[in-house]
């Protein structure tokens, strides 16, 4: 697994993170900046998808297992759409909060995938 990109993503996310939780801090639901940087971090979630699967293509083998490997690998690329449009039903705090708990399990399941490669 490339640690750079799972380096990047984790901090994106924690950014997205503490953005959102500022917002959530000044009673502001997610606006379309907001918006933006979950694409942003959703792109690297999706090309970390990718780049795991080529890599599992290829015959690497993750330490832990296949099937742990591949079910962190889908979870991190739909934690923060699925967190986006929980927030667009919630258009209060709580809707910026929602993200922000999303981006903080985005980087953990970040830190377990690089666990579970064998970093």
């Amino acid at each position: 697994m490339l640690d750079a990109l799972t380096l990047v993503t984790g901090v994106a996310a924690l950014l997205l993170a503490a953005w959102c939780g500022f917002a959530a801090y000044r009673d502001e639901a997610t606006k379309d900046w907001h918006f933006i940087g979950m694409a942003v971090v959703t792109l690297l979630a999706l090309v970390q998808l990718v780049v795991g699967i080529v890599q599992l293509a290829r015959g690497e083998d993750p330490e832990q297992g296949t099937t742990i490997f591949v079910a962190y690998l889908l979870g991190a690329a739909a934690c923060i759409p699925a967190a986006g449009f929980m927030s667009l039903a919630e258009r209060t705090k709580w809707g910026s909060l929602t993200v922000a708990a999303g981006a903080v399990v985005l980087a953990v399941l970040e830190v377990r995938l690089y666990d579970i490669w064998g970093g």
